[in-house]
């Protein structure tokens, strides 16, 4: 066990405190909330129930942390022999394996609870769906066995926007969908771009990510075909579903452009890992502003704004 190979620490309550919010690696369930308050947002049509948002977002926490918190106790093995992740709380030996199992267990318990009562069941199953699906899909059984441990495990990561649109409207349509399609095909290029920076890491531990196991170049062209489908699946929100406008079309072409010519980029210069940084970073500000162009687009006043502009411009024409 990695326990033994590490001494113990010696913590103040705050220090304590801090390596329980680190197991839940917090820069990463941001990015989920942005996905499940965009879904949301189109499913309310722009007017989305304050205290319905705030439990639904903390109930996305709570699923979150408790996923990446069983992550953790699963890949503590190498995350001791990787240098980027040997100080995280478990490897260091700051928190033992079955504190942070029953840290999980309650978060997940507080999830189901929040979501259950605040929004429907429907919701609160999809959030424990999504816990399981990463814990066991992902992490057992893909990470350290498949090259597609990404695009299947990305799945996890898509379910935040099932759980908003579950919230807000009790049922799945075609629109929650297109929202989890979206953030699921996004999922490659987003990783990829951060493997081909750490392939060597992931080597190292027998991790068989495409970059280790393919290489740069299949990885590169991988990345490309799947940016080119995410950003084609953005406009489906547009047509034929019509649930989104023209805010949200002009906001998606150019974010659309900006992810493409990174990918184009790093698609004819495979080996620079400075482009490969460049697009794994705009990665994610490219799914945070998708989504908050979901939320201004669906706006009551947004439509007011455009309804307004539409008739100045037929006068004027006229």
């Amino acid at each position: 066990m990695i326990e033994t190979n590490v001494s113990r620490h010696h913590q103040t309550f705050l220090q304590v405190i801090q390596s329980y919010y680190q197991l839940t690696k917090p820069r990463i369930i941001p990015l989920l909330l942005i996905t499940t308050a965009g879904s949301m947002w189109i499913a309310a049509k722009g007017e989305v129930n304050p205290l319905l948002l705030l439990v639904t977002l903390s109930g996305g926490t709570m699923a979150a942390a408790s996923a990446q918190t069983i992550n953790c106790v699963y890949d503590r093995d190498i995350d001791y022999e990787m240098e980027r992740t040997r100080h995280r709380p478990l490897p260091s030996g700051r928190i033992q394996s079955r504190d942070a199992l029953i840290f999980a267990s309650v978060l997940a318990v507080i999830s189901f609870t929040l979501l259950y009562v605040f929004a429907n069941l429907l919701a609160a199953l999809l959030a424990m769906s999504g816990i399981v699906f990463y814990v066991l899909i992902y992490t057992h059984f893909l990470k350290r066995h498949s090259t597609q441990n990404i695009v299947i495990g990305g799945a996890a990561g898509a379910v935040p926007a099932l759980v908003g649109w579950a919230a807000v409207t009790g049922t799945l349509s075609w629109g929650a969908w297109v929202v989890f399609a979206i953030v699921f095909l996004w999922t490659p290029p987003h990783f990829w771009s951060l493997a081909l920076m750490i392939r060597d890491d992931y080597a190292k531990v027998g991790v068989p990510m495409l970059p280790v196991i393919a290489g740069t170049t299949p990885t590169v062209r991988q990345i490309w075909l799947y940016t080119l489908v995410t950003v084609a699946a953005t406009f489906s929100l547009i047509y034929p579903l019509q649930i989104s406008g023209i805010i949200y079309g002009v906001i998606a072409v150019t974010l659309g452009a900006v992810f493409i010519y990174k990918a184009w980029q790093l698609l004819h210069n495979p080996e620079d890992r400075n482009l490969a940084k460049g697009l794994f970073l705009y990665s994610i500000s490219y799914m945070m502003l998708l989504c908050l162009g979901m939320v201004i687009d669906s706006l009551p006043i947004s439509h007011h704004v455009i309804n307004v502009v539409v008739d100045k411009a037929h006068l004027l024409i006229g």
